[in-house]
């Protein structure tokens, strides 16, 4: 038997699901014999027997024991696991870093290389090969497989896509392979599949959408408020529960796009927690990384039951997210027009940057219309050109400095991994202190554990608080907060706003 999530037994196992734990979703999964079927913890249909259960920790692990997916409560939507790396030993850390770079080449078409990808992480071959093998209970093309088919699953469901486009866009270079592994994995085609499911999107409608699950609860008003006073005039907007914006060309695909993503109402225990997704047909191919992106963009994957208990001690509510970022460029050039400035004042200087160097795009909505601009076109600028808009020369040159150095720092932005390098990379360059190579890395990479030294912001709330009163006193009061310190940060920023 494959170990399970939290190393429980059985008996466990079989209790999470009894009660349909909805802590346990992405993050357990249960075949049942009797139908060849494997389920998530929720699932809403008859609790099968114990003695018919066995219980997985990943998809990857229940289709590699040959258990088809439930068409009901739908695994391929299902958050991830949500661990944080740095509670994790090394062989874990890399085990889940690999995992995260095939999730990212599961739409490709090219064959992945497990010498290439472990070069890439600093392993051998043989070595990777062994710690995935322990981690994830499968060999890592067994694990691609999967995703492949789980993403196609999931887009022959939410979208009427042709089973072509589908195939493509899952990372099968032929339909006819495709037709052949999903009916060898599913037992049926996939256009029996399509034929059964809801026919939600049969209706013609500007873009592609997609359901997205995540676990309860999620302040999403403190994540909208977030977006809302960063939010970009031309590239993003916030309205309620519903965010919108652009991606800009080389992001998540050769394209440019534009996304939408709008929480559905509160979860009950008849309703699961679930973001609704809309992106442009343009990025069709890569639904794949807009899928992945999202989840990271919105911290879908977050587990606020093991977070909300370690900050006990600090005000706010239930079920924090991080806000990521879909633009690690983009935030960077935000972070550095943020230094020693108003969040107000940064975003007016990132509207004219915008404004001054970015291009236009059609959107569904009139007030979103502009892409922020690609390293290239700030690499070319002059210092004069960017210090015309109001920005200091200092500001200007660093953000410059890390257009020009984008392609290295790019190679460093693997979802998951060591924040260290990034950040070491980030402070070589001219104009970038500890402070903004922090910010930078806790939301580029989703990073749980950032404490951004010096922040005031945090500094003032922690002196309000818990009377520390220098850098070193705050740092030790926040080991408590280890390894969600991110969470932590974000709690004292929102302090201070209510206050205001």
């Amino acid at each position: 038997m494959l170990q399970n999530p939290e190393h429980l037994d059985d008996a466990a196992a079989y209790q999470v699901i009894t009660a349909r734990d909805a802590r346990f979703d992405g993050r357990l999964f249960v075949g049942v014999t009797s139908t060849g079927i494997y389920c998530r913890p929720i699932c809403r249909v008859r609790t099968p027997l114990r003695k018919n259960c066995r219980f997985f920790d990943t998809p990857a692990q229940a289709e590699a024991a040959a258990f088809r997916p439930c068409l009901k409560c739908r695994p391929e939507i299902a958050p991830g696991a949500g661990l944080a790396w740095t509670t994790m030993d090394a062989s874990r850390t890399l085990a889940r870093q690999a995992a995260d770079v095939l999730d990212a080449h599961a739409e490709s078409a090219e064959p992945p290389c497990v010498a290439a990808l472990a070069e890439r992480l600093g392993v051998s071959d043989r070595h990777l090969r062994r710690i995935f093998q322990t981690e994830h209970g499968v060999t890592p093309l067994q694990y691609l497989q999967t995703r492949r088919l789980l993403l196609a699953k999931q887009l022959l469901t939410d979208t009427r896509l042709p089973v072509a486009q589908v195939a493509l866009a899952s990372g099968f270079n032929s339909l006819r392979r495709f037709n052949a592994a999903f009916a060898e994995s599913y037992r049926m085609s996939p256009s029996r599949l399509r034929g059964e499911v809801a026919d939600e999107n049969a209706a013609p409608h500007a873009g592609l959408s997609v359901k997205l699950a995540y676990r309860a609860p999620c302040d999403v008003a403190a994540l909208m408020r977030f977006f809302a006073l960063r939010a970009i005039p031309g590239v993003e907007q916030v309205d309620g529960q519903r965010v919108q914006r652009t991606v800009r060309a080389g992001t998540l695909a050769p394209t440019a796009g534009w996304v939408e993503a709008e929480f559905a109402s509160a979860p009950s225990v008849s309703q699961p927690a679930l973001l609704h997704l809309r992106f442009a047909p343009g990025l069709a191919a890569a639904s794949g990384s807009v899928v992945a992106a999202v989840r990271r963009w919105l911290d879908l994957d977050a587990m606020p039951q093991a977070i909300d208990a370690v900050l006990a001690d600090l005000p706010g509510e239930a079920g924090l997210r991080l806000p990521g970022s879909l633009d690690a460029f983009e935030l960077a050039v935000r972070a550095v027009l943020g230094q020693q400035v108003t969040v107000a004042a940064a975003r007016t200087l990132a509207r004219r940057v915008v404004e001054r160097f970015g291009t236009p795009i059609s959107t569904p909505w009139p007030d979103v219309d502009r892409v922020f601009p690609a390293p290239l076109a700030l690499a070319c600028a002059t210092v004069e050109s960017i210090a015309e808009l109001g920005i200091i020369r200092t500001r200007a040159g660093a953000i410059i400095a890390i257009a020009q150095a984008w392609p290295q720092i790019t190679a460093l932005l693997i979802p998951k991994s060591r924040a260290e390098p990034l950040i070491e990379h980030l402070c070589a360059l001219p104009g970038i202190g500890p402070w903004t190579a922090h910010y930078v890395a806790m939301r580029a990479l989703g990073w749980p554990d950032a404490f951004p030294p010096n922040d005031v912001a945090v500094l003032k709330a922690m002196r309000e608080r818990f009377q520390t009163t220098t850098q070193r006193e705050a740092e030790a009061r926040a080991q408590a907060w280890q390894p969600w310190r991110s969470y932590a940060v974000l709690r004292l920023w929102n302090s201070l706003e209510k206050k205001s």
